[in-house]
C-alpha cells in the first residue's frame, strides 16, 4: 500500500518512479456530482488536475506505462441519448466539467507523447460497495434500515432523472480489457437501458414488500442546480471490438444490492439477488459483497 494525494505532484511522481507500474488505473476523484456544486474548485483540483499530474509523472518517467482514465457518462450532460464515443460533451456540473478536462488531457498525452492512454466512458456502475451517499446505495441501504426498524423515512431529490445502471464488477473487468487492446482507444460502456430513480425506488421497495409511498419524502436540497435528464449508453464500438456484454440487468442489480444491504444489517436476505450472482458468476473474482 502506498499513500498519496492527487493534489500533490511530488507524491505521485515518487510512486510512479518507485513502483514502475506496467498499468495505471486512475479511478481517484471527488466523484460526487451534487458535492461538486458545493466544492467546484476542489473538484477541479482533484478530478481534473489529478489526472494531469499522473499523466505528467508517467511522461517524465520515460517508462512504457499504460494509463486508464475513468471518464464518466456525466460528461455528456445535455446531449440527447443514446450517447456514444462521438456524442458531444455538454457537461452540467463542475464534476462533469472536470471529467471532460481529464478526458482531453488523456487524449492529448496519447496523441502528443505516444502514451498508451485510454478513456473508459462508463455509465453508472453500481454494487453493494457504492458509497452510502450515492442515490442507489442510499435507497437499498434505506430498505434494510427500515426493515431493521432503524429508519422511517427516505429523503430524495429528483425522482425523474434517468440513468443507465449496470453492475460494477463487469465494468472493472472491461477496464482491464481496454488496456489489453492492441492500441489505446476510448470506449463507451453501459447496458443500453435507461431507468429513472423512481423506478429504482419502486424495484427496491417492492422487492422488500414495502410501500414506497409510506417512506419516500422529497427534499429540495438534493436537487442539482443543473440536472442531466437522461443517459443511455450506445456501446456498439465496445461490443464489436472488445466483445462487451452486460450480464446483469436493472432489476437484477437492484436485488443484488438489496440482498447485500440486508446482510450488512444482520438480516436474512430475500435471496434472489444472491442466486443471480451464483448463476451468472459461479467463480466470481471479487469474492464478497
Amino acid at each position: 500500500m502506498y499513500y498519496g494525494d492527487l493534489s500533490d505532484s511530488e507524491q505521485i511522481s515518487n510512486v510512479i518512479y518507485n513502483i514502475k507500474p506496467d498499468e495505471v488505473y486512475h479511478l481517484g476523484a471527488q466523484s460526487h456530482v451534487r458535492v461538486s456544486f458545493e466544492a467546484p474548485e476542489y473538484t477541479g483540483n482533484i478530478t481534473a488536475l489529478g489526472a494531469t499530474r499522473i499523466l505528467e509523472a508517467i511522461r517524465r518517467s520515460g517508462n512504457s506505462i499504460k494509463f486508464y482514465q475513468a471518464s464518466s457518462s456525466e460528461m455528456f450532460g445535455a446531449s440527447l441519448p443514446p450517447q456514444s464515443e462521438s456524442t458531444p460533451f455538454i457537461p452540467r456540473s463542475p464534476y462533469a466539467a472536470a471529467k471532460v478536462y481529464a478526458y482531453w488531457m488523456a487524449a492529448n498525452y496519447r496523441d502528443g507523447y505516444g502514451i498508451f492512454a485510454s478513456n473508459g466512458i462508463l455509465f453508472n456502475h453500481e454494487s453493494p460497495r457504492r458509497g452510502e451517499t450515492f442515490v442507489t446505495r442510499k435507497i437499498t441501504r434505506a430498505v434494510a434500515s427500515i426493515l431493521s426498524k432503524k429508519q422511517d423515512s427516505l429523503f430524495l431529490g429528483n425522482l425523474d432523472a434517468r440513468r443507465d445502471w449496470g453492475y460494477a464488477p463487469e465494468y472493472v473487468a472491461f477496464m482491464w480489457k481496454m488496456l489489453q487492446n492492441e492500441k489505446p482507444e476510448d470506449f463507451v460502456i453501459g447496458t443500453g437501458e435507461s431507468h429513472s430513480v423512481r423506478e429504482f425506488v419502486d424495484e427496491a421497495f417492492s422487492y422488500a414488500g414495502l410501500d414506497r409511498d409510506e417512506y419516500i419524502k422529497i427534499d429540495p436540497r438534493y436537487y442539482r442546480p443543473t440536472e442531466v435528464e437522461e443517459l443511455i449508453a450506445d456501446s456498439n464500438k465496445a461490443i464489436k471490438k472488445l466483445k462487451w456484454k452486460s450480464e446483469i440487468k436493472f432489476k437484477e442489480l437492484v436485488k443484488i444490492m438489496v440482498d447485500a444491504d440486508l446482510r450488512a444489517y444482520g438480516l436474512e436476505p430475500f435471496g434472489e439477488g444472491d442466486e443471480i450472482l451464483k448463476k451468472k458468476f459461479p467463480n466470481r473474482w471479487w469474492g464478497v459483497d
